[in-house]
This record gives structure tokens, C-alpha cells and sequence, in this order.
């Protein structure tokens, strides 16, 4: 008897060397769900928060992988290659406007306008130019796009990534940011088909933001490169690909996820067993996303990216200086204005979320209510899934497993063979349990040493170095002998604490309550 989860991704090859993935088939079968015609939205009312958006009509009986839009080789990352570009010309919708506005954007050399020390006339030239060009795009229809769902997520794509060039080199001088109809219009239109929010997200960025290096090698580890980008760096391109590396290795923990779950629904003295080894064997695995995650400091530089690149994710939440984000163009009944409008963020990654629920981590209710949120921003089949696997786990569970063998349910259950061997499986399961969820907390170490790398200590150094020549400042004004270091160190304290996530988040309280929630979820004092 297969479980549900299991029947949902079923095909898995637990032993599959990650640094290569079996090629996908080359046309997608006649039944995957980006091969049948989609429902439109467009009959549903809409809420601009995808988290009180109406259920998308997705078949989800059958319980297949397509579903939930997971595939047995690449898991949350497509089967194949994103698309590159939309059509120049679908149905008489010249499609090339926009694909020609987003590589003049990234091929222009546009900065962010509040960069430290200023961009330059010639920056803010460009950058207007640019914009007046964005200003002057036809409004065009998407209802040629509608067909497909791997246009609109290119069409996601191609909007976001411009709304967020076009937000980030706004005049400063100016109290709101107009964004024009050709923009608003088309990605609210496109984001409500995704039930997705209008800005930029994780899928964006990462899921559907690669291609192969070389297309004769197929999908390597080694052998993706970039679409988009907003600096054209490589730490900006590394850092993608750093979390697409970790969705790949990730595939095996959905294997073992599945496998376990099978075993969870026969129950018994076998089962334990396998079940052992599942939970030793997911601790690998994410011992391997722990180790690509340090890779990071390989090929990105902490200086380029908090400087560079970071600022361009910034959602309207974790903007320096709150001001408006006014979607022209709207009509009130048919486009309300959005409201969710948080940066893309490592929290979005769904892999993260189902280790979670997997191994029965439960936050608390501040931590809970952003992880909720950062799931709004996730492609819609991948909600499902978490849906799904919670609903899973709420009948029958790892964790609850677990602590019916520590607590001693199933004392006899163990022993019908007469050896004693039934309470040793029993605490080697609780052992291998607390090694899992040992690795789940080292990759939310990892992770916290990593923004104290790239954005904690950067933005203490900044802060620093602000409340020095402010010091100075008001020093040389005053004519007084002020203790530089002592005003330097005064504005630091609690820095850490208000420094935002680019999703809107309270980044250190937010990370250490995750991290440590995931340390208390060890069973037993181990």
C-alpha cells in the first residue's frame, strides 16, 4: 500500500548522483498539467493576496506528481529549461516589448538609486531614459499567454524583474513611485492567472531564472548559468545558483520523505527499520545542501552583493523609504490595489518548508505567521503541496512515531521475536529522528552564518561608519572633542535586530527563533 504522499512523487531514485540529472523526456506526456488546457482566473474573485486567493482548479485526486508540479528528477525545479524568451509576436501581441525593455535594463548599467554615494548624472540619465521607455510600452494583452503556463511564468518573469529596475532608479526627490499602466496592467493580470503576488519572488529568481551551460550535457549541477540579472556579476549569478544547486540535491529528501511515509502507513517492525534508515539517510542529504550552502563564500563577495545586489530584491515592506508604490491604471473593482509586495527570499523555497512539516517543527506564532506568508509567494502547486503533506502528517506522522517509541506505546510491539531487539530499533529510531532534525538545524546555522556574512555584517560595518562621519560632523559644527567610537558604537546596538529581510521580515529574531525551534524539536535531551 502506497501512502499519499508517496503516489505524489512517486519516481524518485533515492541513490541518484546529484551532480547529474537524468535528462528529462524531451515533449512533456499528454496528462502533465502544463500540457492541459488551464483554467482562467479570470471568472474567480480575485484578492490581491494570494494567501485569501480561491483554491486554483487543479485537479488534485489523483494525487500525481504533476499536481503538485513536482518533479521525480528536478523536484521543485522544472523538468525542463525555463523558456529564455516569450514569442516576439503571439496571435499580433508583439511580446518582444517587453523581453526588449528587460535586456535594455540589465544591459544599460542601471544602479539603484539610493546606493551609497550617490549613481552619478549619467546613471540617472540612463535610468530615465529607461523609464520613459517603460512609460511608453503599448498595454498588451495576455490572453495569448493564457493557453500556457510556462509563458506566464515567463511573462512573471519578465515584468517583475522590470518593475523592480524600475522601482529601485526612481527619483528619490519624488514622495511616491507611479508605476505606468503598460507595467501595472499586464503583470496584475498575469500575477492573478499564477495567484501570485506582483513583484518579484524565489521562483523568479531561482526556479525559473536558469538555463544549461552547455544543452548536450543536460541537467549537471555544474552546467547552469543565469537568465536574468541585475548586475550582470558573477556573485550575483553564484548566488542563484547556489539555491537552485540546494532545490537539486533536495530532490533525494523528497525520495526519502515519500519512502518514509509509505512505511509509516504499514507500521510495523520492519517498517521502524526502514524507517531508521530513511531519517539517517535524510540527514545526509541536507548535510549536502549545509555544505553547497557554505559554498557560497566561494564565488560570492559579501561587499558586491550587499552593496549591488541585495537592494534590488527590496519589496515595499523592507524599502528604505516607505514611500507609495501607486499602480496607475487601475480600475477598483476589477484590479484592486495588491497589497502583498515583499521582496524574494530564501524563506519562499517550499523545500524548506516540507522539512518542516516532515520531521513535525513547529513554530512558534511569530515565526508561524511568516512562514504562512512567505508561502503566498510561492508557485500555487507547490502551496498544495505543503497542504497536502501537512494534512498528511496531521493523520499520520514521523514525529508522531517517534514519540510513541520514546514514550514506550509500542513496548510490545518490539519484542515478539523474543530477542530484545525491538527496543534497540526503537532508540535508534529516536536517535536517527534527532540526527535529521540535528542536520535541519545545521543548514539553519549555516544559513544565519551566511546572512551575518552578507548582509549583518555589512550593514553593521555601514552603520558604523554613518554614525562616525555623522560624529564627526556634529563634532567639527560644535567644535567639541566627541568620542567618535562611543557614538559609533551606540548607534550599532540593536542594529542587528532592525535590519529587514528583503521579504519584510525581522531578519535576526526572525532566524534565530527558526533555528532555535528546530533545536528544541530534538527528542529526549539528545
Amino acid at each position: 500500500m502506497q501512502s499519499e504522499l508517496g503516489s505524489s512523487i512517486t519516481g524518485i531514485d533515492t541513490d541518484t548522483n546529484m551532480n547529474f540529472i537524468p535528462n528529462p523526456p524531451s515533449t512533456l506526456s499528454s496528462t502533465h498539467f502544463l500540457s492541459l488546457p488551464r483554467p482562467s482566473s479570470s471568472s474567480l474573485s480575485w484578492s490581491p493576496s494570494p494567501a485569501t486567493t480561491p483554491t486554483p482548479i487543479v485537479d488534485t485526486t489523483t494525487l500525481a506528481a504533476h499536481d503538485f508540479d513536482v518533479d521525480p528528477r528536478t523536484g521543485f525545479m522544472p523538468p525542463h529549461p525555463p523558456l529564455t524568451h516569450l514569442p516576439p509576436s503571439l496571435e499580433g501581441v508583439p511580446y518582444a516589448e517587453w523581453e526588449g525593455t528587460l535586456k535594455e535594463a540589465c544591459e544599460t548599467g542601471l544602479e539603484v538609486v539610493d546606493k551609497k554615494g550617490g549613481v552619478g548624472r549619467e546613471v540617472e540619465r540612463r535610468s530615465e531614459v529607461w523609464r520613459e521607455g517603460v512609460r511608453k510600452l503599448p498595454i498588451l494583452s495576455i490572453t495569448p499567454l493564457l493557453k500556457s503556463e510556462i509563458m506566464l511564468r515567463r511573462g512573471h518573469h519578465v515584468l517583475a524583474w522590470i518593475l523592480h529596475f524600475y522601482i529601485h532608479t526612481y527619483p528619490l526627490t519624488d514622495p511616491s513611485i507611479l508605476i505606468p499602466p503598460p507595467l501595472t496592467l499586464p503583470l496584475l493580470e498575469i500575477s492573478r492567472e499564477l495567484h501570485l503576488p506582483p513583484v518579484l519572488t524565489y521562483s523568479d529568481d531561482v526556479l525559473y531564472n536558469w538555463g544549461l551551460v552547455d544543452p548536450t550535457r543536460g541537467l549537471d549541477m555544474r552546467n547552469l548559468r543565469v537568465l536574468t540579472s541585475f548586475t550582470g556579476t558573477p556573485s550575483e549569478s553564484h548566488f542563484y545558483l547556489t539555491s537552485a544547486r540546494i532545490e537539486l540535491i533536495g530532490v533525494r529528501a523528497l525520495a526519502l520523505m515519500q519512502s518514509t511515509m509509505d512505511e509509516l502507513f504499514v507500521g510495523d517492525e520492519i517498517a521502524v527499520k526502514r524507517i531508521t534508515g530513511y531519517l539517517r539517510e535524510l540527514r545526509g542529504v541536507v548535510g549536502e545542501m549545509v555544505g553547497e550552502l557554505k559554498g557560497m563564500r566561494e564565488g560570492c563577495d559579501p561587499g558586491v552583493f550587499f552593496e549591488r545586489i541585495r537592494p534590488w530584491f527590496r519589496g515595499f515592506d523592507s524599502t528604505l523609504d516607505q514611500r507609495p508604490w501607486i499602480f496607475q491604471g487601475l480600475d477598483s473593482q476589477s484590479h484592486p490595489s495588491p497589497t502583498e509586495l515583499s521582496g524574494p527570499s530564501a524563506g519562499q523555497s517550499t523545500l524548506i518548508h516540507a522539512l518542516d512539516i516532515f520531521l513535525g517543527i513547529h513554530h512558534g506564532p511569530s515565526a508561524h505567521s511568516i512562514l504562512m506568508k512567505m508561502r503566498a509567494y510561492m508557485p500555487r502547486h507547490h502551496r498544495m503541496f505543503l497542504s497536502h503533506l501537512s494534512e498528511g502528517e496531521g493523520r499520520r506522522s514521523v514525529r508522531g512515531l517517534v514519540e510513541g517509541v520514546g514514550e514506550g506505546e509500542d513496548k510490545n510491539k518490539g519484542e515478539e521475536d523474543g530477542n530484545g531487539n525491538g527496543e534497540g530499533d526503537k532508540g535508534e529510531l529516536v536517535g536517527a529522528y534527532n540526527e535529521a532534525v540535528g542536520a535541519l538545524r545545521k543548514l539553519r546555522e549555516t544559513h544565519f552564518g551566511v546572512v551575518r556574512r552578507y548582509i549583518m555584517g555589512p550593514a553593521a560595518a555601514a552603520a558604523t561608519a554613518a554614525a562616525t562621519e555623522a560624529a564627526e560632523a556634529a563634532a567639527m559644527e560644535a567644535n567639541t572633542n566627541t568620542d567618535m567610537a562611543t557614538v559609533a558604537n551606540t548607534d550599532m546596538g540593536g542594529n542587528e535586530q532592525r535590519l529587514k529581510g528583503t521579504g519584510g521580515t525581522d531578519l535576526a529574531r526572525f532566524l534565530k527563533e527558526v533555528r532555535d525551534n528546530t533545536r528544541e524539536a530534538v527528542m529526549g535531551g539528545r
